[in-house]
């Protein structure tokens, strides 16, 4: 196992900046996720961790040794790619065995080695045959168990689990939660899923055009955005924001005028009923959408969307008004100019 620390680290292609004067650590034995939207710049990083891409500036250290100049065989590093990219000519025993045989461990300790990671992964039935006689869930399975056996001091997962079913992606996050546990390597993860993030990460760092915007445990992140990029990226459905005319009894800090204020508000919070309550927005009803012991409600006030959690069994019909109830404690204010969180 490895600390990880990024200390100023940027990448350029070109005259295009993916990663700018990045500063963090990463602890020992974490498991650490990068989160954020398409091209913010969560792939390049582990590229970078793993050697395959090379700092335009700032050092990358391993346990306080510089590792910029070492190539990717020499930093001790596993990556498990989107793609699995299994050897199809090779049986699932020779695809997880295969790390091992480029280092020139006898064959006895390697079928000790691969045996030892199939059965922890359940895959000990699946040894002899082909990658193109597997399911999906099955190959990620392969793909991790040939990570593992070489006993790495990092673990990178690139967006491994986008390419399965809902259900499979489910008992995956689970899976992969128990081998953490297990085997207690420094983990580092990528995925733009939020809810992957937060059900699997010791701490998540939310990216945002190659900068961190936040970094934290999953529910403090959640539950204490820094500005309103991380408010309306973490959490599903996603953050409501509403001019803060909307709300009464609303008072912005003195230096921030009300015009210049929003009012972020997680759906989770808000309560749809159809009659009226003291305090909630009349809203035209867009959609009712059941899924499965939830029915979020998603409305229209002033041409702003709104979404709360509704009664399965008083479900309002799209057309007519229905009343989003909040509680004022749950409100956020953000400043509209720059995002940033108003105390």
């Amino acid at each position: 196992m490895a600390a990880i620390a990024f200390e100023e680290v940027s990448k350029r292609f070109g005259t295009v900046t993916v990663l700018d004067r990045l500063d963090l650590r990463i602890e020992e034995g974490e498991f650490f996720t990068f989160v954020g939207p398409s091209g913010c710049g969560k792939s390049t990083t582990l590229t970078l961790i793993a050697g395959l891409e090379r700092p335009s500036a700032g050092t990358i250290r391993f346990d306080g040794q510089p590792v910029n100049h070492l190539a990717p065989r020499d930093r001790d590093v596993a990556m498990v790619f989107q793609s699995y990219a299994l050897y199809p000519h090779m049986s699932v025993a020779e695809n997880i065995g295969f790390p091992l045989k480029l280092r020139g461990t006898s064959g006895r300790d390697i079928e000790t080695a691969v045996a030892e990671v199939a059965a922890r992964l359940g895959i000990e039935a699946l040894l002899a045959r082909r990658p193109r006689e597997l399911s999906g869930g099955q190959r990620q399975r392969v793909a991790l168990g040939r990570a593992l056996v070489r006993r790495p001091r990092v673990f990178l997962l690139d967006e491994p689990l986008s390419n399965l079913d809902a259900r499979l992606r489910l008992e995956m996050r689970a899976e992969l939660k128990r081998l953490h546990g297990e085997y207690g390597i420094t983990t580092v993860y990528v995925t733009h899923d939020q809810e992957e993030a937060m059900a699997l990460s010791d701490r998540v760092a939310v990216l945002n055009a190659g900068r961190i915007e936040q970094c934290g445990p999953p529910l403090d992140v959640y539950r204490d955005p820094a500005n309103l990029f991380v408010a309306g990226f973490v959490g599903s459905p996603p953050i409501n924001v509403l001019d803060a005319r909307h709300f009464r009894g609303l008072a912005p800090p003195a230096d921030v005028p009300a015009s210049g204020v929003v009012v972020g508000l997680r759906p989770a919070d808000v309560r749809v009923a159809t009659e009226a309550r003291p305090l909630a927005l009349a809203g035209d009803v867009q959609l009712a959408e059941p899924t499965g012991d939830a029915l979020w409600v998603v409305g229209r006030i002033d041409g702003q969307q709104i979404i709360g959690r509704g009664q399965l069994t008083d479900a309002p019909v799209p057309g007519t008004t229905a009343y989003f109830e909040y509680e004022p404690e749950r409100l956020y204010l953000f400043e509209r100019a720059t995002g940033r969180r108003v105390p």
